[in-house]
């Protein structure tokens, strides 16, 4: 059970579960705000720049990237693998606090996934963009092999990341579309217009709320929940694959795999921290999204931070004690120091340093310095990709072939496409969608709500 007097009020407010269903529908039934339709029109001119960019990159060709003979990777697998650390935040948020019984996740989890599907759709453009041949993009996608082994290349992990992040992405869908069935049903009886009757009706299909309806509908909730965990782990792993199967200094290691699944949750946590921050702000919900559920994600942050460190330090220790002078260059010499000093030291102080200031109470509970770390993990995060590819392939085993690389503005501008792609999902999300689980919440008020102790003396 849940004890207030130890872990704290999680709905403030003494609220009923009436208040509950009003405080989450009001931003759908209010007008839409100015912020809104200005975020929106700026997120529409970034999707705009970024289909030129996409459009540049088709006509002309990779070429149009800042791509050369030794570092044939560049902002498009960054960025890739930016997005998809991003998109584990939602499955691993909801899913592993679910399995274990997390009442606080109540009031994030709606969120958290909504983010994870925007994420996951941002990152799917870019193993597509980068074949150079968008139009031959239908070979890499999983199904049955008729054409002869000439076309489908089983070994390939592009084929491995379409056939992860494809099962990853409908699993996550259901999982979040599922959970907002109940909340469906109760837009359907409360609204006025007939049009949205009918629209949330065909979406709630048909919900009725009866027993025997939610025994199944929590029984699929926790199968979901089991199958989907896994892909929460496979998924980074399997992206991780990408470098650990050449033979690359800096990438040929078994490390890999925890390394980038442990990163994607801590990403992925850092964006919803970012995402939740401001969802209260604009929408008012004090009461329902309290300190507390900020400080048990910034815990959550100062633990992954501690194993982000360890790993960091686990690469340089290895690096040095294998004796391999390639290894020792890449991460002596040109990441410690050397060219990309800036960028490697970006990514330490904003992941293994800056989080460290969880550990203080006050820092916890200051809500505008939570959100100024949780944007320095996010950028942290993104200059750890920009570390793992680019100085590993600038810098190869031959020297005469070393070359530098910085992006084009038809690579930004597809990046910051696909950043508008994310904030306009969100906000059709903010809009047309309860951003927090009615039903849920509903579920955890009472238990947590009042404070009380659980023994026969009080």
């Amino acid at each position: 059970m849940y004890n207030t007097r130890v872990r704290g009020v999680l709905i403030k407010g003494n609220k009923s579960y009436s208040d509950i269903t009003h405080e989450v529908l009001r931003p759908m039934n209010d007008k839409t705000p100015m912020w809104w339709w200005v975020t929106a029109f700026l997120a529409t001119g970034a999707l705009f720049w970024g289909v030129w960019g996409f459009y540049n990159t088709i006509t002309t060709g990779i070429g149009a990237w800042g791509l050369n003979n030794n570092v044939a990777w560049g902002w498009a697998i960054i960025n890739f693998v930016w997005w998809i650390g991003i998109g584990h935040a939602g499955t691993a948020f909801s899913i592993f606090l679910l399995i274990v019984r997390q009442k606080w996740r109540t009031s994030i989890n709606r969120a958290a996934e909504a983010m994870t599907i925007f994420a996951v759709m941002a990152a799917g453009l870019f193993p597509l963009i980068h074949m150079g041949r968008i139009w031959d993009g239908f070979f890499i996608f999983p199904y049955w092999n008729t054409r002869g082994p000439l076309w489908d290349n089983f070994n390939s992990p592009l084929f491995w990341d379409v056939v992860a992040i494809s099962t990853y992405f409908m699993a996550s869908f259901a999982f979040w579309y599922i959970g907002m069935i109940p909340d469906f049903a109760t837009i359907r009886e409360r609204t006025a217009s007939k049009i949205k009757r009918k629209i949330y009706g065909v979406l709630s299909f048909g919900w009725i709320g009866n027993a025997k309806g939610w025994l199944r509908f929590e029984t699929a909730a926790i199968l979901l929940g089991g199958m989907a965990a896994p892909l929460v782990v496979s998924v980074h792993s399997i992206v991780s694959m990408d470098f650990s199967v050449s033979v690359i200094p800096g990438w040929h290691t078994t490390i890999f795999p925890p390394y980038f699944v442990v990163g994607a949750i801590f990403s992925g946590f850092g964006m919803v921290l970012t995402l939740m921050i401001i969802l209260r702000k604009v929408y008012r919900f004090k009461d329902i999204v309290t300190d507390g559920h900020f400080d048990a994600v910034a815990r959550i942050l100062t633990f992954i931070s501690l194993i982000m460190a360890t790993a960091y330090l686990t690469e340089l220790f290895m690096a040095w004690y294998s004796g391999n002078e390639y290894e020792l260059f890449t991460f002596m010499q040109n990441r410690v120091t050397g060219d990309y000093t800036f960028a490697y030291w970006t990514m330490i102080t904003c992941n293994a340093i800056i989080p460290q200031l969880f550990w203080f109470k006050k820092i916890r509970k200051n809500i505008p310095m939570v959100f100024i770390i949780s944007i320095f993990i996010n950028i942290g995060m993104w200059f750890e990709r920009y570390v793992i590819v680019v100085t590993s392939l600038s810098k190869d085993f031959l020297p005469a072939t070393w070359a530098t690389y910085s992006p084009t503005i038809t690579e930004i501008a597809i990046f910051v496409g696909t950043i508008g792609l994310f904030l306009l999902g969100v906000l059709m999300f903010f809009r047309f969608v309860p951003t927090i689980a009615i039903s849920e919440v509903k579920s955890v008020l009472k238990e947590t709500t009042t404070l009380k102790s659980f023994t026969d003396e009080d």
